[in-house]
């Protein structure tokens, strides 16, 4: 497999005090697992361990994707909104903190079939990063024309600096990309090995989990979405970590889920042109680890993609949580736990080892 990026990854539960959280969730509803660029797959939020004054915010989109996927590599699509929320304060509706990002397919030499060719790159992904802070009402462009790495398509087309772009090397590409936005916030968006670990053939046959678990993500890619924030930023009443009375402070504790969300009206024009018209849709959404996936029922789970968390909207879908399906099929469950999978290089230069999700029953 040709690893683009690995991500340093401490992984226990959405809204927790700030330290560390994740999802997953792969093709879970029916009308999302036809429309994997704005699929989403991963969510994680933990402190950077290099800073205690920072938090990195991932949101992962496009399930199993394939690195030999040419010549029409996969990249984030157009016309989709690809939003991280944050909430911070109880007392607010909705979402505190938003940051939003479109991103745009260019062909630099629409005369060649291949990807990268002479220093040019077609479906070359660029993006645009908005941020709102006061629960939506307005968004802030704070990065404009952001640069997504091309796929690792080898090395005549990374490194070669006559047929090629002429990078010193692939994460030398993918390290230029990382950009900081006008009010302080890394970011980088682009293709990664998928980090997690799940026994999907396991699970979806009727809970027949193996041991050990088999990775049913291993070698395959997604593109995340990656963002580096102050504390500050992300804190009730922008409050630094030095602020917190003790680790149980309320004013420390923040929501964290992610979503897509496309235009209401597709239409098709001979010649291949595709039009985008109407309001915004929200189509997938992703909080906790394997909700949609596992817990809510198929006849229920584009309806749970189209709602929010807030307003009470997640009370309809309790049942599924107290007498959970997948439960009734499991022999025996041993606690989602953590092990040390491999050594990740993370994007941010944060550590050299990372830690994914298991799930490994005891028969």
């Amino acid at each position: 497999m040709k690893k683009i990026l690995s991500f340093l990854l401490l992984a226990v539960s959405t809204y927790l005090p700030i330290s560390q959280s994740i999802a997953s969730s792969h093709r879970e509803a029916p009308l999302i697992s036809n429309d994997p660029l704005a699929d989403n797959t991963d969510v994680y939020a933990f402190k950077s361990p290099t800073d205690a004054e920072k938090i990195v915010l991932i949101a992962n989109y496009i399930p199993f994707e394939d690195p030999n996927g040419g010549p029409n590599w996969y990249s984030f699509g157009e016309n989709i909104r690809y939003e991280i929320h944050v909430k911070n304060n109880p007392n607010t509706p909705g979402d505190d903190i938003t940051y939003r990002f479109t991103f745009k397919l260019i062909n630099e030499d629409p005369t060649t079939f291949f990807n990268i060719r002479l220093g040019k790159q077609n479906q070359k992904n660029t993006y645009t990063c908005e941020r709102s802070i006061d629960g939506g009402r307005t968004f802030q462009t704070i990065v404009m024309n952001g640069v997504v790495p091309p796929a690792n398509i080898g090395p005549r087309s990374i490194e070669n600096g006559t047929v090629g772009l002429g990078a010193p090397s692939y994460n030398a590409l993918a390290t230029r990309a990382i950009t900081t936005a006008s009010t302080g916030e890394r970011v980088f968006c682009g293709p990664t090995d998928d980090p997690f670990f799940v026994d999907l053939g396991g699970a979806f046959d009727l809970g027949g989990f193996r041991r050990p678990g088999r990775d049913a993500v291993a070698k395959y890619n997604c593109h995340a979405i990656a963002i580096e924030v102050p504390v500050s930023t992300l804190q009730k009443d922008r409050k630094t970590v030095a602020q917190a009375t003790n680790i149980l402070d309320p004013d420390f504790v923040i929501g964290v889920w992610a979503s897509s969300s496309r235009r209401q009206i597709t239409t098709l024009f001979n010649g291949g042109d595709v039009g985008s018209d109407g309001g915004w849709v929200q189509v997938s959404r992703l909080g906790m680890p394997l909700t949609n996936e596992a817990v809510i029922p198929i006849g229920q789970k584009d309806k749970w993609n189209a709602v929010t968390p807030y307003g009470g909207n997640d009370l309809q879908f309790a049942k599924y949580f107290t007498n959970p399906e997948l439960a009734l099929y499991m022999r025996a469950w041993l606690p989602c736990g953590f092990r040390l999978n491999r050594w990740v290089r993370s994007i941010f230069g944060m550590a050299n080892r990372g830690f994914r999700v298991c799930g490994i029953p005891q028969r």
